[in-house]
């Protein structure tokens, strides 16, 4: 299964959680747990997933698990899926914040 890798700027502690716009080359997920306990990683899978139509079991995070910055991986089923993916990945990116 090919797995596509996407760069995210998260903001914690967002009045409205959602996903998109960016910010130095990231897409910018919005999500309104704090950073604490890792709440703030688990809003980010489900926002990721929401937002480009995937199950939250497809989303992990790869790295930057405790910084804003974050290298999240989408699982797809196939390649036409990853091109899926990439393409809403840069359509995010594109939308006003």
């Amino acid at each position: 299964m090919p797995t596509v890798r996407l760069a995210a700027h998260v903001r914690p502690g967002a009045a409205r959680p959602g996903v998109g716009g960016s910010h130095n080359g990231a897409v910018v997920v919005r999500v309104a747990a704090r950073a604490e306990g890792g709440r703030a990683n688990t809003a980010v899978v489900a926002e990721v997933a929401r937002a480009l139509h995937v199950p939250r079991s497809a989303v992990r995070i790869a790295s930057g698990a405790t910084s804003r910055r974050k290298v999240v991986e989408v699982v797809a089923a196939d390649e036409d899926g990853a091109a899926a993916v990439a393409a809403g990945w840069a359509r995010l990116a594109a939308a006003a914040d």
